[in-house]
């Protein structure tokens, strides 16, 4: 029994030195990459010191007196940070994921790489101008000496992973532009192809029901935008160009809110400025908040994309400016005809012409390589190997045309005025945004900036690519594209609504966000003589729905005639009595969006099919265009069903089904007794790492953020959106909340939704996501002299080898 005895103790001893050991492994691996914020730094080719001031979020404040000091710090601080997100974009936007995730990630690389996204910034970098090829050699060799001088210490993705990051180069900087490009565009792309399928099958007057109308639309971006005579001579002499051609047998065819109100409706008697960009949720967050400062010659503030050193939007000394996405249909699609005897030509212009054909050697986690193919037409990569389509299918995509945002947004860095500003936003041809404007000077302003393609048809399906009729043309000029400055009502405004008006001469795109948050922001920037700071938060956080407003009556008075059992008739009285406000601890919310959700599927899956309508579903903007088309149109033949033969229903029948199968369906979710209900216990928000899927690591190591009850929806202005396909896991809204007084820059006010660091383990990660989902703010702190007063960490760089 002793000996027995001495076993076990020896054994309990034994398992508790490996729990230690374990724990302090654990511990080291995710706490090694954690920097100290206090430490000074000796860095290689500085010329000067550099100081870095850190608040209580630990937002960098850079301070240096020169531009190469400055991006060399900057590109050393945001590695400090951000390194292992910085690798994995770039991994993105060069197809290599399968490097570090294994062969699932095989075909995704492909799609990736049939964007040439690199290519493409090694073009821009070899054609940009000097000064700001030196300022990413110097944010390049910042990031590389952190890697460097921490190569035992690195985050802890990259130990979990199994590697190391490569050297950064300047061309990766350039490579978030197509990045930011496909982010915004690539939606399209699925739009058309849906739109192809639904043509096919039911035709194109019974499809138009399915897809957005925009034609009346009222709430515009830039309402008073006008091009006269002389300037939509533009695409006379385009279409005349062809016409000579054609006789001579010749021819060649080829998701966010923002505002600004002037001094005249301020407190302050100067401009107020808000802008809200709606990103998707991540941790860490696709930006990260920086303070730039060259002594005696630029102060900017604002948030960048981790990988390149500049201020994508922000405010420095003289004007602020944000963007909202404008939803340019700026990718197209076009039906191939291959050669019946050579697959590897198409037609085009009467003649077969050879497909242009990469072999791509894709590495694997673990040593493996496989071999793929890669064709292009003249247009640009063949997809139909990326869709489960038929037809050979070619992409045109304004991401593939030469453009440099990276000139644009540093010209924005160092803009003085709005003839400095309109020169910036110039540049941008691959990434279109409604550029919103304010300055110290009491100017306000909002100017459309981007790619507008000029080319005949629609532009919103699948195109013949059997000759160059339906090419593009070329870009519509940058001085007729839509802008406002310092208009009459004292404000311009944007949230992703229809940009221009119908007479407008070009066609820019269907997919803009139905005009709900457009509303209710105009509303309340009207309700007030005189708006303060504290009017703006109250609107970037109002939860008030235009859309409920809409459709609420209708349903009450419809399934008021309705036989209703007794749990309908107690969710029927809650919803009556709701005010269409989408607070989190509401009922009424819950019952809105599951019957917004189901009434389409009632009306359309029993002829479009299950495979047809998932696709159709999975299209948020399609969906809710059907309904906005259905609202309007009530008498649509889509109501019928047509598996009830002798029974022809109507839209009063889909409605009063659909809200009692909503019933049904919360009631599953949430129990029987409806006055418990609310919109939050469905609908959360979590904050999600990569890595955080694999429920061990994110446990382990503290990966993932929440989950939070949050209220809101994609038709509010404080956005909380969801995948229709999930219903209601959030997993979209406002990336950043900006507030910016150009009286006082210091009392500006900012949030993301998570946090400086990138490192789980660190103080920073994710710290201020309580903040942001409690609708509270920090200080977004200017002067030097306030950022010294609040300074919690100070670290210097230090010339030295």
């Amino acid at each position: 029994m002793k000996i027995l005895r001495k076993i076990a103790i020896v054994f309990v001893l034994l398992i508790a030195v490996l729990a230690i050991s374990g724990y302090f492994f654990l511990h080291h691996l995710s706490h090694k990459g954690v920097p100290d914020y206090n430490m000074d730094i000796n860095l290689k080719n500085l010329s000067e010191e550099v100081i870095v001031y850190r608040d209580s979020l630990a937002i960098p404040h850079v301070i240096a007196q020169n531009d190469e000091d400055l991006y060399r710090a900057v590109g050393y601080v945001m590695a400090q940070d951000r390194l292992w997100q910085m690798d994995l974009l770039r991994r993105v936007t060069m197809g290599r994921l399968s490097e570090i995730f294994g062969e699932d990630f095989v075909e995704t690389d492909l799609l990736l790489r049939s964007l040439s996204i690199f290519d493409k910034s090694q073009l821009i970098l070899s054609k940009t101008e000097p000064e700001m090829v030196k300022a990413l050699e110097a944010f390049s060799d910042g990031v590389n000496q952190y890697i460097e001088q921490n190569e035992k210490s690195l985050p802890l993705e990259f130990s979990v992973l199994g590697y190391k990051p490569d050297k950064w180069e300047p061309a990766y900087s350039m490579n978030i532009i197509g990045y930011m490009a496909w982010d915004l565009a690539g939606s399209t792309y699925s739009s058309e192809v849906i739109i192809y399928k639904l043509l096919e099958k039911f035709g194109e007057d019974k499809m138009k029901d399915l897809i957005p109308q925009v034609t009346g639309r009222p709430d515009l971006i830039y309402p008073d935008f006008i091009l006269d005579n002389e300037e939509i001579a533009f695409t006379e002499k385009l279409t005349a160009h062809q016409e000579i051609l054609q006789g001579l047998g010749a021819q060649i065819f080829c998701g966010s809110n923002s505002w600004a109100v002037s001094g005249k409706k301020t407190v302050t008697g100067m401009p107020l400025f808000a802008n809200d960009m709606h990103l998707g949720f991540n941790a860490p967050g696709i930006w990260y908040q920086m303070h730039h400062i060259i002594e005696g010659k630029m102060n900017v503030t604002g948030v960048v994309v981790p990988g390149q050193p500049l201020i994508v939007a922000g405010h420095n000394d003289s004007i602020a400016w944000g963007m909202t996405n404008i939803y340019v249909d700026d990718i197209d699609l076009y039906l191939e005809k291959i050669n019946p005897e050579d697959s590897s030509q198409y037609m085009f212009n009467g003649e077969w012409k050879d497909i242009e054909v990469r072999e791509e050697k894709i590495k694997i986690k673990g040593g493996e390589e496989v071999e793929r193919e890669l064709r292009f037409t003249h247009r640009g990569p063949i997809m139909s190997g990326f869709k489960n389509l038929s037809d050979v299918i070619s992409m045109r995509w304004i991401g593939n045309d030469y453009s440099n945002e990276m000139r644009g947004v540093y010209l924005l860095n160092r803009a003085n005025n709005w003839e400095d500003f309109k020169n910036a936003i110039s540049s941008f041809k691959s990434v279109s945004q409604n550029f919103i404007y304010a300055d110290a000077n009491g100017n306000i302003g909002l100017y459309a900036g981007g790619g507008v393609p000029v080319r005949k048809g629609n532009g919103y399906t699948i195109m013949s690519g059997e000759t160059d009729e339906y090419d593009w043309k070329g870009l519509v000029p940058f001085e007729q594209l839509p802008h406002s400055y310092n208009p009459e009502s004292g404000f311009v405004s944007s949230a992703n609504n229809k940009t221009v008006g119908d007479d407008y001469p070009y066609y820019i795109g269907i997919y803009f966000a139905l005009e709900y948050r457009i509303k209710r922001i105009r509303e309340l920037l009207n309700q007030k003589e005189k708006l303060s700071i504290e009017d703006f938060i109250k609107i970037q956080n109002d939860q008030s729905s235009v859309l409920v407003r809409k459709l609420q009556s209708d349903i009450i008075d419809i399934v008021s005639k309705a036989e209703l059992n007794e749990l309908e008739k107690k969710v029927f009285e809650i919803f009556t009595q709701w005010d269409g406000e989408m607070l989190a601890e509401a009922a009424g919310p819950a019952v809105f969006e599951s019957f917004y959700l189901i009434l389409p599927k009632n009306i359309l899956m029993d002829e479009m099919g299950e495979d047809l309508y998932n696709e159709y579903y999975g299209n948020s903007s399609l969906l809710k265009n059907f309904i906005e088309n259905l609202w309007s149109n009530k008498e649509m033949k889509w109501c019928d069903d047509i598996t009830t033969k002798d029974v022809e229903e109507r839209f009063d029948e889909m409605v009063v089904k659909s809200f009692k199968d909503a019933i049904a369906k919360l009631a599953e979710k949430m129990g029987d007794t409806p006055e418990q209900w609310s919109w939050g216990s469905i609908h959360k928000i979590t904050i999600e790492h990569p890595l955080g899927g694999v429920k061990l690591l994110a446990k382990i190591f503290n990966l993932n953020k929440g989950p939070y009850e949050v209220g809101g929806s994609f038709h509010t202005v404080r956005p909380f959106s969801y995948p229709f396909k999930d219903p209601f896991k959030v997993d979209n809204g406002a990336s950043q909340r900006h507030i910016y007084l150009t009286d006082n820059w210091d009392k500006s006010l900012s949030i993301i939704p998570t946090g400086t660091s990138g490192v789980p383990a660190s103080d920073h990660y994710c710290d201020q996501t309580d903040l942001y989902v409690n609708e509270k703010y920090h200080s977004d702190m200017f002067s030097k002299n306030m950022i010294i007063r609040h300074a919690k960490y100070i670290m210097k760089f230090i010339p030295g080898e």
